[in-house]
């Protein structure tokens, strides 16, 4: 552990203008006001704070980032406010303990919901200065190094896994490198330790094969850069073990079957001779065709660059190269640490990333664990492509990204009014992935707003949490329409006497008797069969369903509810089973928490919800367009296909799918499914292929 002398003439060292007494009064309060506290170990719990402030000041952090780390679980684990801080080191040191401060105390339903938590309220501090995100860091680092003191293997497999999926990306994404790998190391150690057992072994047994070898073939790059007149540091190392893990998983090999296990770093004085070195490097190896990466003038979203090459050494080995300047390696070491140094004195709000700034958006937009956990993984964990936009733009993506991804990483307004996209000046659908270095024009539409379908090809956090939003706006709205209209038609079931007395009032007492916050929550319950009409019509008057005034105790519907205006997928969900066109005569069946789900009446799956509530539902006569699934058998000859498809176009009815299910001697049988306006529309297509010689038989499936 860190004696206060010792910690203290650290930070001088690089910061002679330190506040030497600050850090002495927070060392002293530090370890009064944990006092006789143990960590897992049995050291001192003091210890911990030291030790975190002591990895900070690798990183050459100010005084009151210091601070921070020594008062860091002041607040949570010990009897100290905030206002004892504030009081005594200042607000911006409070502010900073605050961010850091471990909401272990939260309680949630799952684990997940109490990541995810963590997580928000982590996310949202460091969103005002990122100094709260180093802190965190060091102090998960120094707790991953100690991980192995706790006694019960489930809660460190929680730690490990918390530490992989959370906090060793967010240190990726800062550029905190060393940090991300460390705690990678430590955490697969944890959780993998048969696979760490068996990489680590052999990497041992490769360094003893190979004696010298990365020694060697360090020493022999030096000479060849030297000898071109370059001046540079070359240092080599065998990859990290769970990179090398990571990578035989992915590539679905063996340990054997891996070439580059070895890697190496070349520093430059110059960003021309970055360039000069790889031009070296490329002339005297053979480059691995797609393992060359220019993340100097495409710098990664965490301001990472460097040049990143794979060649095939004399010694048959393929080797791989990062080079960079002496510049661009000390960010790359520190980071956004690196902005941090006592040296600078910039606005904190200045430092914060873009990435950053992302997720906070998806934050506010999340509704759930799961949603925000998920969006956050996916913004932190893929690998990146870069599209430009038509003004030259640049953008980065997660690989598998959308024109949809785009657009929304452009803007949500423009997100929102996308109707289609154009690729390198080529009109594409909007679920193609992009590549790298593509262009890409958004093509929008005022009147036009997020599909529900979009969610099965947007994959950055930002689309999706967007699309959901605005999903979940209007399916609220939608939601409202739909049970205001069943409402009324409850209303319309008593007898005149007793309707006369539904007004304002006798609503605001059926409110309070469900326990319902206002009439939009009532509409919802009633939409979503949260609530039986029965319940709701006892609630309005008591005792109106016990026979007192009604003639049966469950009253059937007098009139059907009309669909129009709600939109499909949201407040209804038409049968896959039937295909209900406007037209139809159709029936809903109400699920608790699910949306109404449109048969029509004549379908088998009436006959299975017999214990379902329904509801009788009518096509406004403005009701347009739907989906039919036709069977169409048809001869097996030439032209036959073409013949059934001229009957389409004749009758403008669009082809969505066509699946060839049968093939049986002269007669093949297809299912096709249409765009069509209406029921009469559907009719007119039947009537015109049974018409046709080379068909068989067509029907409405």
């Amino acid at each position: 552990m860190l004696r206060q002398y010792e910690l203290v003439e650290r930070v001088k060292s690089y910061d002679p203008d330190a506040d030497e007494a600050m850090i002495n009064r927070a060392y002293v309060f530090s370890v009064q006001k944990h006092g006789s506290q143990k960590r897992a170990s049995g050291d001192p719990y003091f210890s911990h704070p030291i030790e975190v402030a002591g990895i900070l000041t690798d990183l050459y952090l100010d005084d009151q980032t210091i601070v921070t780390a020594l008062l860091h679980d002041t607040i949570e684990d010990t009897l100290v406010t905030y206002d004892e801080i504030e009081s005594a080191f200042g607000g911006e040191v409070a502010r900073l303990v605050d961010g850091v401060t471990k909401l272990s105390k939260i309680e949630a339903q799952s684990e997940n919901e109490r990541a995810a938590e963590n997580l928000r309220k982590f996310l949202l501090a460091m969103s005002d200065d990122i100094r709260v995100l180093i802190v965190k860091l060091a102090d998960r680092l120094h707790n991953m190094r100690t991980l192995h003191f706790i006694k019960n293997e489930a809660k460190r497999r929680r730690i490990a896994k918390e530490t992989m999926d959370i906090y060793a990306p967010l240190a990726e994404r800062i550029g905190m490198y060393d940090f991300m790998r460390e705690m990678q190391l430590l955490a697969f150690r944890e959780l993998e330790p048969e696979a760490y057992d068996s990489v680590t072994r052999r990497l041992e047994r490769l360094k003893e094969g190979g004696h010298d070898k990365v020694d060697r073939i360090g020493a022999q790059l030096q000479l060849l850069l030297g000898s071109a007149g370059l001046s540079v540091t070359v240092s080599g190392r065998e990859k990290h073990p769970f990179s090398i893990w990571r990578k035989m998983q992915e590539r679905h090999i063996s340990f054997e079957q891996l070439t580059d296990v070895i890697a190496f770093r070349v520093i430059t004085e110059t960003v021309e001779d970055c360039y000069r070195a790889l031009g070296v490097i490329h002339q005297t190896f053979k480059m691995v065709p797609g393992r060359f990466k220019d993340y100097i003038s495409t710098p990664k979203r965490n301001g990472y660059q460097s040049l990143h090459t794979t060649v095939i050494h004399n010694e048959n080995a393929r080797i791989e190269v990062q080079i960079r300047s002496r510049d661009m390696h000390h960010d790359s070491e520190f980071g956004l640490a690196a902005h941090w140094a006592y040296k600078q004195k910039g606005d904190v709000r200045d430092q914060k990333a873009p990435w950053l700034r992302d997720l906070v958006e998806i934050l506010e937009q999340s509704q759930d664990a799961d949603e925000l956990l998920e969006h956050t993984r996916m913004a932190m964990y893929q690998d990146r492509i870069f599209a430009f936009s038509p003004k030259g733009e640049l953008h980065q993506l997660p690989k598998g990204s959308t024109p949809v991804d785009f657009a929304y990483a452009v803007h949500t307004s423009l997100g929102n009014q996308t109707v289609g996209a154009k690729v390198n000046g080529r009109v594409v659908p909007l679920r193609t992935s992009l590549e790298n270095g593509d262009q890409v024009e958004i093509l929008k539409s005022e009147g036009q707003e997020p599909q529900p379908g979009w969610l099965t090809f947007a994959i950055t956090g930002k689309a999706r949490a967007a699309i959901r939003r605005y999903i979940r706006h209007k399916e609220r709205g939608e939601m409202i329409a739909l049970g205001g209209k069943l409402y009324e038609e409850i209303i319309g079931r008593f007898p005149a006497d007793l309707a006369s007395e539904l007004g304002d009032k006798a609503l605001k007492a059926a409110l309070k008797r469900l326990k319902l916050e206002d009439r939009s929550a009532l509409m919802i319950a009633i939409a979503t069969h949260r609530l039986l009409d029965s319940e709701v019509m006892e609630a309005l008057i008591p005792g109106s369903t016990s026979g007192a005034g009604m003639e049966e105790a469950h009253p059937r519907q007098h009139a059907p509810v009309s669909i129009r205006g709600l939109t499909p997928g949201i407040a209804y969900r038409l049968g896959d089973c039937c295909h209900p066109v406007p037209g139809d005569r159709i029936v809903g069946i109400r699920r608790t928490g699910e949306p109404i789900e449109v048969h029509t009446i004549d379908c088998k799956t009436l006959e299975n919800g017999q214990d379902a509530d329904w509801v009788d539902l009518a096509w406004d006569s403005g009701s347009k367009g739907g989906t039919a699934r036709l069977q169409v058998i048809v001869k097996n000859q030439p032209g036959a296909l073409a013949a059934v498809a001229n009957i389409f176009g004749a009758t403008k009815a669009n082809i969505l799918n066509l699946q060839l299910v049968n093939r049986e001697g002269p007669f093949h049988t297809d299912i096709i499914d249409l765009e069509v306006a209406d029921a009469a529309h559907l009719m007119r297509i039947l009537s015109a292929l049974r018409a046709l010689d080379i068909v068989v038989q067509a029907d409405r499936v």
